[in-house]
């Protein structure tokens, strides 16, 4: 999996692409051309069609199958519970998009407007784009190299006409590659609220998230805090938990002590979680009193609270 170097001198330095740490990152030789200190005009026409969109959040994790994509949704489906809140859903996890099956939107397609890509709907509130919906088959890959990728990610983000929205939640790749440093670089001047990042317990999925954590520092994305998901699992006769995937070096809790992030909530495991995505429904409508949709539900209000007292600073800066 491609990755930021740790000691990536950044894309501005004077290093850039030519320091000992660029050699087999993906990015040297962009980096070296120059080409990535001049910016894009997209970035600019992007910060426009921002400026109905309040708060943006990029959903990450540092390794697949961690149900980073499964969190997307249901943060979605959470959010659009209050049918004032205009919430939109991108998909640009290009290679594997799963939004479509999860979001019950298979065999949807993309329609052009005068506007622009017009989002496909879930409800009236809930709009959804990815490049699932671009496909002939759900069977289809998608086998793009990052320049290919890079431009759908850049259409999605200026062409797509969401409208007035709230919240604008990008469910991305695991790992830090090219689509990450896209959605960064064109976000940039939109202001993004920040990411969460998903991981499980064990060791094998955290020591990715630690790399995801300094991804985000180096490219100085803000930090809305770890969920640890699939974080035990809570019988639903004798109320008794399990360890499925034991938190053998302290879990989540003991790594954002360590790094200095928030650690916004445990996701314990549900059987239900996994149906209700493969029929492509909201999981909180089926099981409203499982500890699962508790603990989304709490950790789904963290995020609005970090989101508004953001705005608020943001404010506070621009009347001062």
């Amino acid at each position: 999996m491609e990755e930021v170097p740790h000691d990536c001198p950044g894309a501005d330095s004077a290093q850039a692409g030519r320091g000992a740490s660029c050699q087999g990152c993906p990015n040297q030789r962009l980096c070296a051309s120059g080409a990535g200190a001049t910016p894009d005009p997209a970035i600019e026409e992007i910060k426009e069609k921002m400026k109905t969109v309040k708060h943006k959040i990029l959903v990450l994790s540092g390794k697949g199958g961690v149900g980073k994509s499964t969190f997307s949704a249901h943060l979605a489906h959470g959010l659009a519970e209050d049918e004032n809140t205009q919430i939109a859903l991108l998909d640009i996890d290009i290679c594997g998009p799963s939004i479509p099956k999860i979001m019950g939107l298979e065999g949807e397609q993309v329609h052009q407007s005068g506007s622009g890509w017009s989002p496909v709907y879930v409800e009236d509130n809930l709009g959804v784009m990815s490049v699932g919906f671009l496909l002939s088959s759900p069977d289809d890959a998608v086998i793009w190299r990052g320049p290919k990728k890079n431009g759908m990610i850049k259409q999605f983000l200026r062409d797509v006409d969401w409208g007035e929205v709230d919240y604008l939640i990008v469910d991305t790749p695991p790992g830090t590659s090219d689509e990450h440093l896209s959605v960064v670089q064109y976000l940039a001047a939109a202001c993004i609220d920040g990411a969460v990042i998903i991981t499980t317990p064990q060791e094998v999925s955290l020591q990715d998230v630690r790399k995801e954590i300094n991804f985000c520092r180096k490219v100085k994305l803000p930090i809305i805090g770890v969920v640890e998901n699939m974080s035990g699992f809570i019988c639903p006769k004798c109320k008794k938990e399990s360890q499925i995937f034991p938190p053998t070096t302290g879990g989540a809790e003991l790594m954002c002590q360590d790094l200095e992030v928030p650690l916004l909530g445990r996701v314990p495991l549900d059987p239900l979680i996994g149906k209700n995505c493969d029929k492509g429904q909201s999981f909180f409508i089926d099981a409203p009193d499982s500890p699962a949709t508790l603990a989304y539900r709490s950790i789904i209000q963290r995020i609005q609270e970090f989101c508004d007292l953001r705005q608020s600073e943001e404010e506070n800066l621009i009347n001062s």
